[in-house]
């Protein structure tokens, strides 16, 4: 049997940082538009490497989003910031017509590029979008707190080895319910060395924890989301409440905003929904982009 492609990780230079994507080339003669995948907040885009390879003939990309895997950058305030990156990507690599696969944070942004970028995208697949309901983003509402510092800024940030990783990691909540696959690409690809002998996070602690203290500030992001004029599925996992991380964060009614949107309810699946099956998620996508 023929071992999948291994990527290509490439970088570019956009708003001051070094943007990484890891490419699978497809078949040469393949004139299908790309798959183009976004990762959910403390992850990278070789969690989706199972995802990827269940497209052997078509161009993937999956990227390394700020300060997340290989790419540069610190703590933001504003995911604003992660939009304006991915659309500097997608003006420069001149993206046209690809099919944008969202994870968690992945989804907004790429929700976000898509009604700003209309060329770049001609469907998208988004698992678990991080968009609210309406007045999650209002002040002075119910939902809208400040946000004291978020827990993940005292995650663990040193580790021996991928393996000492994976050791600590294994039989937590929520690694343990990854696939074995997902689980060693998150491992793996997700530590940099430290120029000690051992490793650290490739998403630190405090970026990890600026992007969930800002997760408000995209104010704008339903008026975005209602002017998407593409084909847009919305998956959505079990919903049950916002300080669950298993739990969907998806506004129900998301969809329903969207002049093409199309809702697929899943609550036999957590929001880790790509990390639990990917191949359930690759034949969501596949299934869609056939369309």
């Amino acid at each position: 049997m023929t071992k999948p492609a291994k990527p290509v990780t490439r970088t570019v230079a956009v708003n001051g940082i070094s943007l990484a994507f890891n490419e699978w080339r497809g078949a040469a003669g393949n004139l299908e538009a790309p798959l183009l995948i976004a990762h959910a907040t403390g992850f990278h885009g070789r969690c989706y490497s199972a995802i990827a390879e269940a497209f052997p003939d078509r161009r993937v990309i999956s990227l390394d989003l700020r300060g997340h895997g290989r790419s540069t950058g610190g703590p933001i305030d504003s995911w604003r910031t992660i939009v304006e990156d991915v659309s500097a990507f997608l003006d420069q690599l001149r993206i046209r017509g690809a099919v944008g696969v969202g994870h968690s944070m992945g989804g907004l942004t790429l929700a976000q590029c898509a009604a700003d970028n209309g060329p770049a995208f001609s469907k998208l697949v988004l698992f678990d979008p991080v968009i609210l309901a309406p007045d999650y983003y209002v002040e002075g509402s119910e939902l809208f707190t400040p946000d004291a510092p978020h827990p993940a800024i005292r995650r663990k940030r040193d580790f021996a080895s991928p393996q000492a990783m994976m050791e600590r990691f294994a039989a937590r909540d929520p690694y343990a319910l990854f696939e074995a696959r997902v689980f060693e690409d998150y491992c793996q690809h997700g530590l940099t060395e430290d120029g000690k002998g051992g490793y650290v996070l490739a998403c630190s602690p405090e970026m990890e924890a600026s992007v969930y203290g800002s997760s408000r500030s995209n104010v704008g992001i339903h008026d975005a989301v209602a002017s998407i004029e593409i084909p847009v599925l919305v998956v959505r996992a079990k919903q049950t409440k916002l300080t669950d991380f298993k739990s969907s964060p998806t506004w129900p009614l998301l969809a329903s905003t969207m002049s093409k949107g199309e809702d697929m309810p899943r609550p036999d699946r957590t929001h880790f929904h790509p990390f639990e099956d990917p191949a359930d998620a690759a034949r969501i996508i596949a299934e869609f982009a056939a369309r």
